[in-house]
């Protein structure tokens, strides 16, 4: 009986494995997605324009100027930064403090008057950045009145800016040479008194039959 031939297979190196077994007709088993990781999003930052408007209501509050920093909030807070509102709620908080201590302090005085008073009792009451805001508030409008510029000049020899004192001191002087003999004995000035211009300043001139009373309006401390 003649033999058959033996059918000749491929070697393919290696044993079969089960996952070479699939069966006749299935699917082929899919490979795995690949999977890219992505940078998340950039998130912007604030609005430098919201950030300067904040800033300078913080600047204002700094210097207890309630009322500035109370207008300058309630601008960033209608000034159309919806996105910004980290910055808004800090805003609003702010300007509730503002509202508050406004509410506790008195009407700003208007007139000149009314403004060098005030400028008098904040200096009386160690208020010096008061005091300089008002008295410089009346300079602005009349940049020769003596009392605004011997306030100013009180102001800055407490905080030992001779140099400053001196020259609001002689200005007063040029237009009122009789505030010179109220500077002689006012305690603010206590600071200039060994200085040879203080003196030179306040001194009455030779042959003069004396000093007049000085027209200052500060109470006595």
């Amino acid at each position: 009986m003649p033999k058959r031939p033996r059918l000749k297979t491929t070697r393919t190196g290696r044993k079969p494995d089960r996952r070479d077994r699939q069966p006749a007709g299935s699917a082929p088993v899919p490979s795995a997605p690949v999977v890219r990781l992505e940078r998340p999003p950039q998130v912007p930052g604030p609005a430098p324009e919201a950030v300067r408007i904040f800033q300078k209501g913080m600047e204002a509050l700094q210097r207890h100027l309630y009322d500035q920093a109370a207008e300058t909030f309630r601008s960033l807070l209608s000034g159309g930064f919806p996105s910004e509102r980290p910055l808004l709620d800090r805003a609003r908080v702010y300007l509730e403090l503002c509202d508050r201590e406004l509410r506790k302090s008195p009407p700003e005085p208007k007139t000149t008057e009314e403004r060098l008073t005030a400028a008098t009792a904040a200096l009386n009451n160690a208020d010096d950045a008061r005091a300089e805001r008002l008295a410089r508030s009346v300079l602005a409008e009349d940049a020769r009145h003596e009392l605004a510029l011997y306030l100013l000049a009180s102001v800055e020899a407490r905080r030992g800016a001779h140099d400053a004192a001196l020259a609001s001191l002689g200005r007063a002087i040029a237009v009122s040479p009789e505030v010179g003999a109220q500077a002689r004995t006012d305690p603010d000035f206590e600071s200039l008194r060994q200085l040879p211009a203080f003196h030179e300043l306040t001194e009455p001139p030779p042959g003069s039959t004396g000093p007049r009373r000085a027209r200052r309006g500060r109470t006595e401390r």
